[in-house]
């Protein structure tokens, strides 16, 4: 498998299993209807492992633009490979949220928000703050790329027939699906914990424009905060480890 196949099925899934936990969580009449933020935190970290077990033995299971940025800028992968992950990464995230609708789509017909159908795609803030709801994905997205980088101590193993960097997946999934999870708990409340411009950015636009019954705004006048906040906390993170190495 190529790295650009492996980022686009790690990422394929990772919205499947996002995506779809939100929407049995939120849409009318699903057997998960109610099941709270913690099944939605829990799933989409278990979303994260399975991504990164499939992708991770090809190309490092980023899954997220900010994550190879941030290992672009620490000098521990080539920022050439950087825009091919980028687009995996987008490509990945619509056919992953196209499918959600798809298997949810009489439980979209059956629900009358328009927020509880925006959700299951992209993230907003509850308390409409830009500063506040900027600052609180920089930081869910440092406190990610920040452990990253001590879980690795700052090295890239390499495949024998690769000159690619393995990335997270030399470290395995579980450590990395852990911070996920904490940082959903922790600091996910104010605005969804998007960490992740392609997680937010790829599905809101499939949410555009798949013809999704009373679907109402895609709300693009908050999208730039998902898709800059989070490439900056995760540069933060990247000179901060190594000030600190």
């Amino acid at each position: 498998m190529t790295p650009f196949l492996a980022e686009f099925i790690g990422t394929i899934l990772l919205i499947l299993m996002g995506g779809g936990v939100v929407a049995n969580v939120c849409l009318t009449k699903t057997k998960g209807n109610s099941a709270g933020w913690m099944a939605i935190t829990t799933a989409w970290a278990l979303g994260v492992f399975i991504g990164v077990v499939v992708a991770g033995p090809y190309s490092g299971a980023h899954l997220n633009p900010a994550v190879s940025i941030g290992l672009a800028i620490g000098g521990t992968f080539p920022w050439s490979e950087v825009p091919v992950y980028i687009l995996a990464q987008f490509l990945g995230a619509a056919l992953g949220a196209l499918v959600v609708w798809l298997v949810y789509k009489d439980h979209f017909d059956a629900t009358d928000s328009q927020a509880a159908k925006l959700g299951v795609f992209c993230t907003n803030a509850e308390i409409s703050n830009p500063v506040i709801n900027f600052l609180t994905e920089m930081v869910g997205t440092f406190v990610l790329m920040f452990v990253v980088f001590y879980i690795t101590d700052g090295e890239l193993t390499y495949e024998s027939n690769s000159t690619l960097p393995i990335g997270l997946g030399s470290v395995g999934a579980i450590p990395v699906a852990f911070t996920v999870w904490v940082i959903g708990l922790s600091l996910g409340g104010p605005t969804g914990y998007a960490i992740n411009p392609a997680r937010d950015l790829a599905p809101r636009f499939m949410h555009t424009i798949l013809p999704i019954k009373g679907k109402g705004s895609s709300h693009w006048e908050y999208a730039w905060i998902p898709g800059i906040a989070p490439i900056a906390g995760s540069a933060i993170a990247a000179m901060l480890y190594y000030v600190l190495k």
